[in-house]
């Protein structure tokens, strides 16, 4: 098995990026970790809100809205980090 610099699943990597490029049917690999969904992808507050919803959908978790979310990262990270059954690297 590989195992990637990274602590993030790649299982949950994709879907979340899978998520997030349907939305504004951009590609999934224009997609970079650091990427602004506002300022460089032009998400309006609509568009975050829906990926949010289908987030908690989608992995069976709560997002609360003073998370702040604002690169592709960021709902990554929170959202590996909140699945229930994702294994913690310390």
């Amino acid at each position: 098995m590989i195992s990637s610099s990274n602590s993030v699943p790649s299982t949950i990597e994709q879907q979340v990026l899978r998520i997030i490029s349907k939305r504004k049917a951009i590609k999934p690999t224009r997609l970079r970790i650091g990427s602004n969904l506002s300022r460089e992808l032009g998400f309006d507050t609509v568009d975050v809100v829906d990926i949010i919803l289908e987030l908690e959908r989608s992995f069976k978790i709560t997002i609360p809205d003073e998370v702040p979310l604002s690169t592709v990262g960021d709902f990554v990270s929170y959202v590996t980090s909140h699945t229930p059954g994702v294994r913690q690297v310390a």
